[in-house]
């Protein structure tokens, strides 16, 4: 499978580059005859079937089967575009079907390489509600908390865009990939094209990474040893403190030192903290925000992680958004989280309001909330406000002794109590957000060395 044309592979090279000599044991449903030229009666339908058969080698436009990737057992499907455009008809819905109820079965997850131009017109109806069969699969595999990991090449269009590649929990694709739920000949003409590859959909927040396919069998190793499934795990370790800084003796010396540029920040913790990283990006709604780092981490004695990590900026609504997503996906696979807390609060301007903050917040406060799992939050820097708390553990809230949390900033509230600027030190000291004071009152567990 070369580097500069991924997408083209057949559907056995792209399970062969993962499986390597591991090898792959094929599975097949029981088969049922379509009716002469299909459901449709179609003219011409099994002639353009033989013919995709014999240029192919294949049955149908999916594959699938059990195999191993690195030291992990899966259950792989992948797509054979060069069948009828790897399109999804009657027994290709058979297939994916029964790779999802494989998986289930036998309790693996199930990584699906996806290159597909939708939905088979020849079958009409019949081959458009697989779409729906697909769906209520993924459900099932989704709650007994098996992950699925999807895998876009090039092309994947239409109906197997939005269900087997955007409806998995991570999504990666491979370089210069074509990845829209429009196809190049549906789309409007004056279109973008940007906007329907797989750069693009990294860019928009829909795709996780985009991976040479050199790096993709050991990142896909990497994911499922992350995703599990697992047993009993317990809760994060608490990360080191990174620097030395001294108990503040004022408020105001505890904002200055949170704010100070110097002071460590989330990239150097999770460096610190993770032997490998493997990032979620965006909030699957159009939106991705830098300044929060999303995704699930291996430390160094195997023990997986997920993170969410603000970056000492505003946090946006795309960013809550992300967070709340790798939450429940952690919960729901028994994966303990850890937050690092590190922003002056949430984005207030216009844009952020415009594109749901408050809902976003909610959602986040809620994910927490609702986890089963352990979740650990350590304060690195600035606790401000809401938007800080909103990504905060309850009862298991840690700081460092260059951080502080406060219900606002002290500026600010000087300015609401009408105080001059020249009293913002005394405001800090009044609303005793050192992280001596956040450990008297209840607030932090501990202050991190």
């Amino acid at each position: 499978m070369p580097d500069d044309s991924p997408a083209r592979a057949t559907a056995r090279e792209t399970i062969a580059l993962l499986t390597g000599a591991a090898g792959f044991t094929e599975h097949r449903p029981p088969s049922r005859p379509l009716p002469p030229d299909g459901p449709l009666g179609w003219a011409g339908y099994d002639a353009a079937r033989e013919r995709a058969g014999t240029r192919t080698g294949e049955e149908e436009s999916v594959v699938y089967g059990t195999g191993v990737v690195g030291d992990r057992a899966c259950v792989l499907l992948a797509f054979e575009f060069g069948f009828l455009g790897g399109s999804l008809g009657r027994l290709t819905g058979d297939r994916l079907a029964a790779a999802y109820e494989l998986a289930l079965t036998r309790r693996l997850p199930l990584l699906a390489l996806v290159a597909t131009g939708g939905s088979r017109m020849q079958e009409g109806m019949v081959a458009l509600t697989q779409l729906q069969r697909v769906a209520a699969a993924s459900t099932r595999l989704r709650a007994a908390g098996l992950p699925q990991i999807a895998v876009v090449r090039d092309p994947t269009t239409g109906g197997g865009w939005a269900t087997v590649g955007a409806g998995a929990d991570v999504v990666l694709a491979l370089p210069g990939a074509q990845v829209g739920f429009a196809g190049s000949r549906v789309r409007p003409a004056d279109a973008d094209p940007h906007a329907y590859s797989a750069e693009g959909q990294f860019a928009a927040g829909q795709v996780d990474a985009v991976v040479p396919p050199g790096e993709l069998a050991r990142t896909l190793t990497h994911w499922l040893r992350a995703l599990g499934p697992h047993g009993a795990i317990p809760a994060a370790p608490l990360p080191r403190a990174l620097s030395a800084a001294p108990l503040p003796e004022t408020g105001r010396e505890a904002v200055a030192a949170a704010r100070d540029p110097r002071r460590p920040r989330a990239e150097a913790y999770l460096a610190d903290y993770f032997g490998a990283r493997l990032p979620l990006h965006g909030d699957r709604c159009g939106g991705a925000d830098p300044g929060l780092l999303c995704g699930f981490g291996l430390r160094a004695d195997g023990l997986p992680v997920a993170y969410v990590a603000q970056c000492g900026t505003p946090t946006r609504p795309a960013g809550y958004r992300a967070a709340a997503r790798t939450i429940r996906l952690a919960d729901r696979l028994g994966v303990p989280v850890l937050t690092l807390v590190d922003t002056p609060g949430a984005a207030n301007d216009a844009e952020a309001e415009r594109a749901g903050a408050g809902a976003a917040i909610a959602d986040a406060f809620a994910a927490v909330a609702e986890a089963r799992v352990p979740v650990t939050t350590l304060v690195i820097g600035e606790g401000g406000s809401g938007g800080a708390l909103a990504l905060a553990a309850p009862d298991n809230t840690h700081v460092t002794a260059d951080s502080y949390f406060s219900v606002i900033a002290p500026e600010l509230a000087a300015a609401i109590l009408k105080r001059p600027p020249s009293e913002t030190g005394a405001t800090a000291d009044q609303l005793r957000l050192r992280p001596q004071d956040l450990l008297e009152l209840g607030f932090a567990r501990s202050i991190v060395s």
